[in-house]
């Protein structure tokens, strides 16, 4: 496993989807999707993923 960082290259909106991914050994498509149908329950998902933006650093390279 990485470290939980935003990588550079593969990110589509902020790069959350990707840094998770990367950490968990995951597709990045495969969280992207999942976060999407998580929207469309009720919940702060929206929100979490505005926190992990700020708070996930960027990948250095």
């Amino acid at each position: 496993m990485t470290t939980l960082t935003r990588p550079q290259n593969q990110k589509v909106i902020a790069g959350v989807c990707a840094g998770l991914a990367a950490r968990y050994g995951w597709k990045p498509n495969t969280v992207r999707l999942v976060f999407v149908l998580s929207c469309l329950l009720p919940g702060p998902q929206f929100l979490i993923y505005l926190v992990l933006w700020v708070m996930m650093p960027k990948r250095p390279y």
